[in-house]
């Protein structure tokens, strides 16, 4: 009997010391929530919340948007309230811009992270230790909210618990929606079950990456200037409008506070928002 007590007490220890020693891995992470979050309750990104300060910035421009437009085209303030609305779709607008750009994020980090993967499987290492040392090395560049350092320790807390690797790398192609991450964990699930050369996998999908990236910093080079353009046209018609207001207000006094001037104005401000909006979708191209 006390035997299996002494047997039973040092299977605890020894998971408890497991445990202890992947807490400690994550270094620099904030707390116990920190890593809490990392071993239960890992972060869906391609579902997005705005901070409480993203909010109010956002909730702010468009409000002056809001009112700049309602003086401009009606001199109303019942077209404030009118069009303030929208703001649904301005915020709705705004988050797939910046998913778009921590897509983006993700994937520059995640390059970053496989590259030392690569290194370490051509060392000799095998595959999760490979990840373990690449978690060392992304530390010293990334900070410790970054994406590559949360991941990857999650990553490493997980294979302590005996988790297997290919069941961590095809969550984390869910959870952050980027094709090339999705893909690589399909294909290394794949290549666990049959026996595929590990490096030869890794490498390449460092390569597609990276071709990727190359073809987008080339894309955004040569639009650049463009973008620049398109946000100083965009600007211009509310120029003007403001202009004469300030330098002839009598010119269009006859198109507010008359049912013809009201329609003609929400007729120039459908055009002028919609030219806006496919100017952008114009300039925003994904590879």
């Amino acid at each position: 009997m006390n035997k299996m007590r002494t047997v039973k007490y040092r299977q605890r220890s020894k998971r408890d010391k497991i445990k202890l020693r992947a807490r400690q891995g994550t270094g620099g992470l904030h707390g116990s929530q920190r890593s809490d979050r990392s071993a239960g309750e890992p972060e869906d990104y391609s579902k997005f919340r705005f901070t409480a300060s993203e909010l109010v910035l956002n909730i702010s421009l468009f409000s002056i948007l809001c009112v700049l437009v309602s003086y401009l085209f009606y001199h109303s303030l019942l077209a404030f309230f009118i069009l303030y609305p929208l703001l649904y779709f301005f915020l709705k607008e705004r988050k797939k811009d910046m998913i778009r750009e921590r897509k983006r994020t993700i994937s520059t980090q995640f390059l970053a992270g496989m590259k030392f993967v690569s290194t370490s499987l051509q060392a000799g290492y095998a595959a999760e230790n490979a990840f373990r040392e690449a978690y060392r090395e992304v530390r010293r560049i990334y900070p410790e909210d970054s994406f590559v350092v949360k991941e990857f320790s999650r990553i490493v807390i997980q294979l302590s618990l005996n988790v297997p690797l290919e069941t961590l790398l095809a969550d984390l192609g869910r959870r952050t929606g980027v094709e090339e991450i999705r893909d690589f964990g399909e294909v290394f699930t794949a290549a666990r079950r049959t026996g595929g050369d590990m490096i030869s996998i890794v490498r390449n999908t460092v390569m597609g990456i990276e071709r990727k990236e190359e073809t987008m910093m080339e894309i955004e080079t040569v639009l650049t200037g463009r973008q620049f353009e398109q946000r100083i046209m965009s600007l211009v018609p509310l120029g003007i409008l403001g202009y004469v207001h300030l330098t002839s207000p009598e010119m269009i006094s006859s198109m507010y506070g008359t049912s013809l001037g009201i329609l003609v104005m929400t007729a120039a401000l459908i055009l002028y928002a919609a030219a806006f909006l496919w100017g952008k979708r114009i300039m925003t191209i994904e590879v």
